[in-house]
């Protein structure tokens, strides 16, 4: 048999569901090259899925706290990214004739920067608060007229991203409400997972070309690599040069970007200097973030035939065939009101029929502004507890990283676990990749 060498992903675009391909420039970076989509894309989530997101957690207002140096996590997703002093922000609801309701969004804003953020036009209406006066005091009396009755600020115990009101904060908003309005406050938790875990078509767009350059510089990075010299940092530098031509940054922290690991399984982990040799099965986490907000989450895996090999020994091949088939079965479990949980299980049935070893990580996480995005959960099956968000149900427009998993034992007892990782998007009628999946282990040769 001819020595053959894969590096080509097969694609199976009528069957596989994959969403429509994005071309790309001749240079590689895309649309990511031109003007930054960002303000007119958060100006359209502000007034069409932030209005649906506090119907759906049954809020009359949201209240968000900006300042300087130390802001909100949600700041440049409302505007107030720029705070220079304290400013409060206000998105709510008030009952119109019909008997629904009308959406509504009021800044109160320091008088030095009231009049750039009107020119924004993000809002329906900026109030300049003079100097020497309060923007809390402002926002407080505004709540006591309208009369809210649930009214929702950052806090939150199980979303980093819900839980940017600072406590002087939130001791300074309930001494300026008083004790009436004070008992009104409650968490946003749920109004936040119900705006960010949705994203607008034109943000999968991008993720789907941040995803497509992610899996593609995978590919040409396996191309390098001579077995005997080659080392996982060697890899991963690689892969950061072609972050920096193109003008993208890290998708999550730096350190830990790529993973390259051709050894035994590390978890998240920086890649270290080991050398790559015949008979190792390499994998490779990597994600780009781009525009500075979105961000892709892409894994390729790849085997070092060994000498005189010409296809992956026969283990091998069904660890690769068996972490396929699972993550295809996880893929046709993701339809809108499925829960995270039941995904999860879809592929566990799997592992078990197939005699994967124990896998410790959730088979998907949603993605989008991080990697790790606000949303469904798609674990809990395999482990002792269960987190809530496991227990959330699949929505169109959400947005996810899953892996195919298969793990095993390496002769010198410790694991090795594939886990190609792939993204979707969620429709009405079920899952679409963003990119065609990984088909076949890319095989790199000994020599």
């Amino acid at each position: 048999m001819t020595q053959r060498l894969i590096f080509l992903v097969t694609l199976f675009t009528s069957t596989l569901h994959v969403a429509h391909p994005v071309p790309a420039s001749e240079n590689g970076a895309g649309m990511f090259a031109g003007r930054n989509p960002w303000p007119e894309i958060r100006k359209e989530r502000i007034n069409t899925l932030l209005p649906r997101a506090l119907e759906a957690a049954e809020v009359d207002a949201w209240v968000i706290l900006c300042r300087e140096n130390n802001n909100d996590p949600l700041a440049d997703h409302v505007g107030c990214e720029n705070a220079g002093a304290p400013a409060a922000y206000m998105f709510y609801r008030l009952s119109d004739e019909k008997g629904g309701s009308e959406f509504h969004s009021l800044v109160f804003s320091p008088s030095s920067e009231a009049t750039a953020l009107a020119e924004l036009e993000i809002h329906d209406k900026v109030v300049s608060v003079p100097r020497g006066e309060s923007a809390l005091e402002y926002a407080s009396e505004f709540i006591k007229k309208q009369d809210f009755r649930r009214i929702a600020v950052n806090f939150s115990p199980n979303n980093a991203q819900a839980d940017g009101l600072s406590y002087t904060q939130r001791l300074a908003l309930e001494d300026a409400l008083g004790d009436k309005f004070a008992r009104h406050l409650v968490s946003s938790e749920e109004m936040v997972y119900e705006w960010l875990a949705i994203k607008l078509p034109q943000e999968v767009d991008i993720m789907r070309e941040a995803a497509r350059l992610t899996a593609q510089w995978q590919i040409e990075a396996y191309k390098q690599i001579v077995p005997g010299k080659t080392t996982d940092a060697d890899v991963a530098r690689f892969l950061k040069a072609k972050m920096a031509v193109h003008g993208v940054t890290d998708a999550w922290a730096p350190d830990q970007n790529p993973n390259v690991n051709s050894g035994p399984d590390r978890g998240h982990s920086h890649a270290t200097h080991k050398v790559i040799m015949p008979g190792d099965v390499i994998q490779t986490d990597f994600g780009i973030k781009v525009h500075g907000r979105w961000v892709s989450d892409i894994q390729r895996f790849a085997y070092v035939l060994k000498p005189g090999e010409t296809e992956p020994p026969e283990d091998i091949q069904h660890y690769w065939e068996s972490a396929r088939a699972g993550g295809r079965a996880a893929f046709e479990a993701m339809k809108p009101g499925v829960r995270g949980i039941d995904v999860d299980a879809a592929q566990s049935v799997l592992m078990k029929q197939n005699g994967s070893e124990h896998v410790m990580w959730s088979t998907g996480h949603p993605v989008g502004y991080v990697a790790h995005d606000t949303g469904p959960n798609l674990g809990g099956s395999r482990g002792a507890t269960v987190r809530p968000a496991a227990k959330k149900k699949l929505k169109a427009g959400m947005v996810f990283a899953f892996d195919g998993f298969h793990a095993w034992k390496r002769d010198d007892g410790t694991s090795k676990t594939i886990s190609v990782e792939e993204m979707a998007v969620i429709t009405e009628n079920g899952a679409e990749y963003l990119i065609p999946p990984q088909q076949e282990l890319i095989l790199i040769p000994s020599e």
